[in-house]
C-alpha cells in the first residue's frame, strides 16, 4: 500500500531536517493514523484501510522505518507527536521473510517533496544490507506510477480478494542486489 506523489524535490526546504529512523512501538498510533487518514484510500478504496492498525507488535516483527521532520517548534503531545521535535512525514515496512514492501505511506501534506523517493532509497539500502536482491510490491493501483518512477518493474497483477480488496492490484519488483538497481 502506498500514498505518495512526487511533484517537487527538496523535502528539507519545506520540512527542515528530515531523518529516516527505525520505528518504535510508541510510533504505532501515529502510523495507524497516517494509514487511516490517507486521501489515497478514500471512496472505493476506503474499505482497505478501514479499521487497519499498525501495532507495536507489527513494528517489532518487521523492519519498519519512519521519515520524520525534526522541528524545534513541535512539542511532545502536540498534534499526536510521540517524540519532542518530530513530525511524521511517512513510513515503510519491509517484511524480510517474504522480501516484500508491505506498507508505504507518505502524509498527504508531505507528498510531492521527495519523501516517498527517500523512503524507497532507504528501503533498497536495507534490503541490500540484508542480502535481499528482489523486493516485491503489491501496489495500490493509483500508486503504480510512483513505484515505476522510482525503479520498480512490473511483474504481474494480483487478483482481487473480496470483500476487502475488490480490485486487481499491480505487482512490481525492485531489483536491489548486484543485478538490479540503477
Amino acid at each position: 500500500m502506498v500514498a505518495v506523489g512526487v511533484r517537487r524535490a527538496g523535502a528539507g526546504g519545506r520540512f527542515g531536517a528530515v531523518v529516516v529512523r527505525r520505528a518504535e512501538g510508541r510510533d504505532a498510533r501515529r502510523l495507524t493514523r497516517l494509514v487511516r487518514s490517507s486521501r489515497a484510500y478514500e471512496g472505493r478504496y476506503a474499505a482497505m484501510v478501514e479499521g487497519y492498525r499498525v501495532g507495536p507488535d507489527y513494528i517489532e516483527a518487521h523492519r519498519v522505518f519512519v521519515a520524520v521532520a525534526m522541528d524545534a517548534d513541535v512539542e511532545a503531545g502536540v498534534g499526536g507527536e510521540a517524540r519532542c521535535g518530530e513530525r511524521v512525514l511517512g513510513f515503510y515496512a519491509l517484511v524480510v521473510e517474504s522480501a516484500e514492501l508491505d506498507l508505504m505511506f507518505v502524509a498527504d501534506q508531505a507528498q510531492g517533496y521527495g519523501i516517498g523517493r527517500r523512503l524507497v532509497e532507504h528501503m533498497q539500502g536495507e534490503a541490500r544490507r540484508l542480502g535481499i536482491e528482489r523486493v516485491r510490491v503489491v501496489s495500490h493501483p493509483p500508486a503504480e506510477g510512483f513505484y515505476r518512477s522510482v525503479g520498480a518493474r512490473p511483474v504481474g497483477m494480483v487478483p482481487a480478494n473480496p470483500p476487502v480488496v475488490m480490485w486487481d492490484r499491480p505487482e512490481l519488483a525492485f531489483l536491489v542486489g548486484s543485478q538490479g538497481e540503477k
